[in-house]
């Protein structure tokens, strides 16, 4: 290869620049590139405001880089079109590189059409809390390959698409009002009408339960510690933390008011060659 090419490339490059042809065209150029980015930003502006009630949040959001990212590839094309680049070469060579590519990120393909099934399925939408495996948090964002949660302690999470399609979602906040289950346990000498009595009595009471739909309460089994008793209430969805607390401090406090014992486990620990000693000493006492 003659070392001079590139040498005499540079001076011509060097001299064109200097020209007030080459700026003008250069000039026209950015020109050209940025009217092209304006108008898809102002479009994009538009079609937000008119989606915002018409249109999921998470589609719209989709639409609008779907939006961002054309108005990009055409200034880009334009840009090139415009300093002689042979787009059909490069088109050529982008396809070669594209099925490399395509081998190398498979994963990323999955996330993407993923991210397209979450969007058109909705089982959850921007700001729903949501449980994921042992991951509970807030939607921030849904994107094409991920998804965004802000936790309760406010950590940042993202999550790869494919893993919540493969997964079990819970939505915790899809519908207005909810049902906490509390699960009591009391004493086997305990009468059983007064326990449901003062279940329903504390559910009724509190101010965060719903009437309708009405408590439930359920006799539910005869375990180790004691009888397990459901109490189910239905709340309004944003008073989880209130409800909780306050149902199970009511329970505590009413339960001792009434006598009514709340069990614990119990177990006897039999230690073998000790009660062995034990009772051969004792034997031998009564013989002698």
């Amino acid at each position: 290869m003659d070392d001079t090419i590139f040498p005499d490339s540079i001076d011509r490059f060097i001299q064109d620049a200097l020209t007030p042809e080459f700026w003008s065209k250069a000039f026209t150029i950015l020109i050209t590139a940025i009217l092209i980015l304006v108008f898809f930003r102002i479009l994009r502006i538009i079609l937000g405001r008119g989606m915002k009630k018409t249109i999921p949040e998470q589609k719209a959001q989709l639409i609008l880089k779907a939006l961002r990212y054309t108005g990009w590839a055409i200034a880009v094309v334009s840009v090139l079109q415009s300093v002689g680049v042979n787009l059909s070469a490069l088109l050529g060579a982008a396809g070669i590189a594209g099925i490399a590519i395509g081998f190398a990120a498979q994963t990323s393909v999955s996330n993407l059409i993923s991210g397209i099934f979450l969007v058109f399925e909705k089982p959850f939408q921007i700001s729903d809390t949501i449980q994921i495996d042992e991951i509970s948090g807030i939607v921030m964002s849904i994107d094409l390959l991920s998804v965004k949660l802000q936790t309760f302690d406010n950590r940042f999470v993202r999550i790869p698409n494919e893993s919540i399609i493969k997964t079990n979602v819970i939505n915790l906040t899809r519908f207005p009002i909810r049902r906490l289950d509390i699960y009591v346990n009391v004493s086997y000498t305990t009468d059983l009408r007064k326990a449901t009595d003062v279940l329903r009595d504390i559910a009724y009471k509190n101010i965060y339960v719903l009437d309708n739909p009405s408590p439930l309460i359920l006799i539910d089994k005869f375990d180790i510690p004691g009888v397990g008793i459901l109490l189910g209430v239905w709340f309004e969805k944003s008073n989880l933390v209130e409800i909780k607390n306050t149902i199970l401090m009511d329970i505590q406090e009413r339960f001792a008011e009434e006598g009514i014992e709340i069990p614990y486990p119990k177990r006897d620990v039999y230690i073998k060659g000790i009660a062995e000693r034990n009772l051969i000493e004792i034997d031998r006492k009564e013989n002698t």
